[in-house]
């Protein structure tokens, strides 16, 4: 198969660090890679309703909606492009994770068993010099590959706060030359994992 790659870019600000390290990763990408690159923010989704006991979804089929679902089930590698904003996923990426559990149970989409097998990434700049605070962040990108039976390729963290200030963290430019041409393993849970 093809690898098909989304980008998908959480930050509510343009050209921002995280975005400017993702690029830096998908440089590195084969030339019959696809990639695609899709911002959040300029393509928001409405607030999430849980209708899960209330009534039926619907797949969306016009709108910023039906792009996301369509450009999801699409992908082979789902990259998640989010700044650390208070320790996790910025709001933009948690909206958009939030709709996977309409998705879930829209008749006819398959959106579990599409997605299994398929991997996830992650990507991000935080201000902090402690790369720990990001845990929150790696756990939510971890667990919801391993819900969905996706692998999990990690997260490429920089560090930096300022515009372009991840360009001069030459540690997270070095990761990011050989971030994707890595293995995925099989996302598992914390509790999965301390049992093996």
């Amino acid at each position: 198969m093809t690898r098909r790659f989304l980008f998908l870019l959480g930050s509510s600000r343009s050209g921002g660090n995280t975005e400017l390290l993702a690029r830096r990763a998908a440089e590195q990408l084969p030339a019959d890679v696809e990639q695609r690159w899709i911002s959040l923010a300029e393509h928001p989704l409405p607030d999430f309703v849980d209708l899960r006991h209330d009534g039926d979804h619907v797949r969306p089929t016009e709108g910023n909606a039906a792009l996301l679902l369509d450009a999801t089930l699409a992908a082979t590698d789902i990259v998640l492009a989010t700044p650390l904003y208070w320790y996790s996923v910025s709001a933009h990426t948690k909206r958009y994770l939030d709709h996977w559990s309409a998705w879930l149970r829209t008749p006819g989409l398959d959106f579990k068993a599409t997605l299994a097998g398929r991997t996830l990434w992650g990507v991000t700049a935080l201000a902090h010099t402690e790369t720990v605070v990001a845990d929150p962040l790696i756990g939510t990108l971890n667990n919801s590959a391993a819900y969905l039976g996706m692998r999990f390729g990690g997260v490429l963290l920089g560090n930096g706060s300022g515009p372009g200030d991840v360009l001069n963290d030459e540690a997270a430019l070095a990761r990011a030359k050989t971030f994707f041409a890595r293995e995925a393993p099989l996302a598992r849970f914390p509790y999965e994992t301390a049992a093996a």
